[in-house]
């Protein structure tokens, strides 16, 4: 039995690598090779490239990877060792993000293993990492969040892990979670315009409440969606958590939110 769900499972993603290649061949290629080493959940060392691959459009658990006082996240090595299984040793192919380098000089890049199989879909499917999409580096977001979604109903890989359990909006503990990213689901009490922000609030008091902001210079990335609408609206929302007050996220472009159901 566990070897059927394992071909199963092979298919699965070797079908996904079809239905999404004709996306990934609209981007530029960039140069390939033989994987050398993972060096964590979402980094790789191609042989004979001059810089580290980061797999843009997830996020796995963190390693310390020598870092003084880094705390690792749960299950870092455990994604580490997914991502190890998928590619260590196999050839692989980039497609570029529209921004190619990192400020730490990775190539930022979607990885293509030589059998097709799209290793950020796989791993998001796999539940080893979730999507994490930055203003100038968002494409093929709608189909990393619905591989996304399949991995959390199953309860795969983080899923079944508290550290990345879903956050409520109303949580009183929320406050707790500052500096970490995280995905909070909540429905929007209020709307507010500043001449230089836009908030959506989570409570009575935004002072002390869940906040939701975005700045003016990226109002135009949300031409698409009128967010002082959103009032009364069920939302995911993902990113790094701050405080203004209470907790709060700062989001820059539309695929960090979601509208899960309408107002009542």
């Amino acid at each position: 039995m566990a070897g059927l769900i394992r071909i199963v499972g092979v298919l699965t993603a070797l079908w996904l690598a079809a239905a999404h290649a004709q996306r990934l061949d609209d981007l530029k290629g960039g140069a390939g090779g033989p994987v050398a080493e993972v060096i964590d959940g979402d980094t790789i060392r191609l042989k004979h490239a001059s810089a580290d691959i980061r797999l843009i459009g997830l996020q796995a658990p963190k390693i310390p990877l020598g870092r003084n006082g880094f705390k690792a996240w749960p299950l870092g090595e455990e994604a580490r060792a997914a991502l190890v299984a998928l590619v260590d040793g196999r050839a692989v192919s980039l497609r570029l993000g529209d921004t190619e380098r990192d400020r730490n000089g990775r190539t930022l890049a979607h990885v293509v293993r030589d059998d097709g199989l799209w290793i950020q879909g796989e791993m998001l499917r796999l539940g080893w990492a979730r999507m994490y999409t930055f203003p100038d580096n968002r494409r093929l977001a709608a189909e990393m969040r619905a591989l996304e979604a399949e991995a959390r109903q199953a309860k795969r890989g983080i899923w079944a892990h508290s550290y990345y359990a879903i956050r409520r909006a109303d949580e009183t503990g929320l406050v707790a979670d500052t500096d970490s990213y995280q995905i909070v689901v909540g429905r929007v009490a209020a709307t507010a315009k500043t001449k230089d922000r836009i908030f959506l609030n989570f409570g009575d008091d935004f002072r002390s409440d869940f906040t939701v902001s975005v700045g003016k210079r990226d109002w135009p990335a949300f031409a698409a969606i009128d967010l002082l609408s959103l009032k009364g609206t069920e939302i995911e929302v993902r990113g790094w958590i701050g405080a203004r007050g209470g907790p709060a996220v700062e989001i820059t472009h539309p695929e960090q939110i979601a509208v899960l159901s309408p107002a009542p």
